[in-house]
């Protein structure tokens, strides 16, 4: 392995590490050497990440934690220090869109119930960004080093039709990791987004497949807005995680946004 994306030694926090991405993102930095804690409220889905960590011979374990709730946060950190160490590494994976503020011909927008889309806007900012940020962040300001990585979406970029609380809170987490890199760019933590493309998950399934699993005219739709012409697939993520976890690769790299989407946001006409 190059010395560039060498993560031997680093303690890596994955949270949403439950998820389908998240895994992913949990597999390929323990894949790069790091001890990877995974952290979700699925433990079936948490045990079995680490599970398949393990059996490719890293170090994984999971911590039961809810990304929005504060306390929860502060429980799991503590148990990642006294079970790894002190972490240098947070991925912040959980979010997702809901159905309940998802714009259809039922339910147009101005028919969205407020209460609902705050759950759902807090969920991918809150509990994507900010509450994993307070956490973890300041310990690793003190110890002066440290890479945050927020997971964005194509939809912070382009407000994607029907899922408009997910839209703007994912716009959100781009502007609060571009903050956070400013703020603490000064004590060696380096805060930076990635932007995966369209890559078929469990929360986005049934607006992609119809239950015969062909694409749906949305996807279809997508497919002809990505040049490659395809869905990503989760494991091409793992490059990019690595490349932004590693302060010997990206020791300079602070505030981006890296896309992984096929060329979906270079797209016109």
């Amino acid at each position: 392995m190059s010395a560039l994306f060498d993560l031997t030694g680093e303690i890596a926090v994955v949270i949403g590490g439950t998820g389908v991405l998240g895994g992913a993102l949990a597999e390929g930095l323990a894949g790069a050497g790091a001890l990877v804690a995974i952290l979700g409220r699925n433990g079936d889905r948490g045990e079995a990440c680490a599970a398949r960590i393990r059996h490719a011979g890293g170090e994984a374990a999971f911590f039961v934690a809810d990304a929005i709730d504060p306390a929860s946060l502060a429980d799991a950190h503590q148990a990642i220090g006294g079970a790894f160490g002190a972490p240098g590494i947070l991925v912040s994976a959980a979010g997702g869109n809901d159905a309940s503020v998802t714009v259809t011909a039922e339910r147009p927008f101005e028919k969205i119930n407020p209460a609902d889309w705050r759950v759902n806007f807090d969920l991918n900012l809150v509990g994507g960004a900010l509450l994993p940020a307070q956490e973890f962040g300041p310990a690793m300001c003190r110890r002066g080093r440290g890479s945050i990585i927020n997971i964005a979406s194509v939809a912070a970029h382009l407000p994607l039709s029907r899922v408009a609380a997910y839209s703007a809170a994912k716009a959100a987490v781009l502007n609060l990791s571009q903050f956070l890199a400013r703020e603490w760019a000064p004590h060696g933590v380096r805060v930076n987004t990635l932007t995966p493309g369209f890559f078929p998950a469990e929360q986005n399934r049934r607006l992609l497949f119809d239950e015969n699993g062909q694409p749906s005219p949305r996807a279809q739709s997508i497919l002809g807005h990505t040049p490659m012409g395809r869905f990503g697939q989760p494991s091409e993520l793992t490059g990019a995680v690595i490349f932004l976890a590693s302060s010997a690769a990206s020791g300079f790299v602070t505030g981006i946004d890296l896309r992984v989407d096929g060329g979906f946001l270079a797209q016109t006409i």
